[in-house]
């Protein structure tokens, strides 16, 4: 080889073996310095951080899991904060809602009828311009028809849907003033036309002739009111707005006269509740509108979060929140009750248009 290659291979060799000695040296002094205490505090802080990385990882995972089994529930949830405008929520295009009414033709309905006659409900729909085309008009076309008088309240007037415009602003933080107004407008108007006032939201599904049935066991001249009874923060508890609720006539004069008279008052944005403590200082009784058999007739969220068991978590503040105890319901079997034998429904508006065509309790 040439003295050059030969030269530049060898120079490391002859160079490296001072260095080696020199860091095994430097070694052995480091492993001479540290004291069994001083390690044992370098073992404990290493193993501890790595306690709080894998604690961080499942956390995390655990979290991840959470969001991707709990959004069905949290999206119609009213105690939720989601858009009214969310589309997977609204059904676009015109339906036949009579395909199926054939099947209905031989149907006996005296009782129906005369409770009609006899049980008078203005159903006042809580909507906005935004949702008109979207739920309103799902509504107006289905259970809305089976109501003694039915009327949409909107922020703003329009004459061709109808709505009645109560000149406020859209949003939840303007619910209750939005309700408040409206049972003033429909005491102003429509007190005589009828006994029992409900209020309802534009995703909800009503059970009418299951309505009147449970009412006329009541007197409309009685201070009352009934919906989904919930029992934080009031102590006769107070009736949940995303299941609707209904009040008496009585209920709605003395609702509407403790605005004159400054014994309530339309400060909170929380419909429901505020509704609940109005009544309660009116001497307003908040009902009991279970049926025969301990199960409710007023349900907040939609039919398969009732029915399917274990599809609400125990720890979802659903359970805590009822007045009475909650009773599990389940797909209708030979020995199982279902849920067409309750009234009311939170519902969008798809479900609305399926609710109708499969042919459930009238209204």
């Amino acid at each position: 080889c040439s003295r050059g290659l030969c030269s530049f291979r060898s120079a490391p060799e002859r160079s490296s073996r001072p260095s080696a000695l020199l860091l095994r040296k430097r070694l052995l002094g480091i492993k001479e310095m540290a004291s069994p205490k001083s390690l044992n505090i370098l073992t404990f802080t290493f193993g501890s951080a790595i306690g709080f990385f894998l604690c961080y990882l499942l956390l995390n995972l655990r979290l991840d899991e959470q969001i991707k089994v709990e959004p069905h529930i949290l999206h119609n949830d009213p105690h939720g904060h989601h858009s009214d405008n969310d589309e997977n929520n609204n059904l676009k295009g015109q339906m036949n809602f009579n395909a199926d009414a054939g099947q209905h033709k031989d149907e006996n309905k005296n009782i129906a009828e005369d409770l009609y006659q006899k049980v008078r409900i203005l159903c006042w729909v809580m909507t906005g311009p935004q949702n008109l085309e979207t739920k309103a008009k799902h509504v107006k076309a289905t259970w809305a028809q089976h109501c003694n008088k039915i009327l949409f309240m909107s922020s703003e007037e329009n004459k061709n849907f109808p709505t009645v415009g109560l000149e406020t602003k859209e949003g939840r933080d303007h619910l209750y003033w939005k309700t408040i107004k409206a049972f003033q407008y429909v005491h102003e108007h429509y007190f005589d036309e009828a006994d029992w006032f409900m209020k309802a939201d534009d995703d909800t599904y009503v059970a009418l002739d299951n309505l009147r049935w449970l009412l006329s066991k009541h007197n409309p001249e009685k201070p009352i009111y009934f919906g989904r009874r919930f029992k934080p923060f009031v102590k006769q508890g107070y009736m949940s707005g995303g299941a609707g609720y209904v009040l008496s006539k009585e209920a709605l004069k003395r609702f509407v006269d403790a605005f004159k008279n400054n014994k309530c008052t339309h400060s909170s944005s929380i419909e429901d509740l505020a509704l609940g403590k109005c009544m309660e200082s009116i001497n307003v009784e908040a009902g009991d509108s279970r049926d025969t058999s301990g199960k409710e007739t007023f349900h907040p969220f939609v039919p398969e979060h009732h029915l399917i068991k274990g599809y609400l978590p125990k720890n979802f503040w659903y359970w805590n929140y009822n007045y009475y105890p909650a009773v599990e319901v389940c797909i209708p079997t030979n020995d199982c009750n279902g849920i067409w034998e309750y009234g009311i429904l939170w519902k969008d508006g798809k479900e609305t248009v399926i609710q109708e065509r499969k042919g459930a309790p009238s209204g």
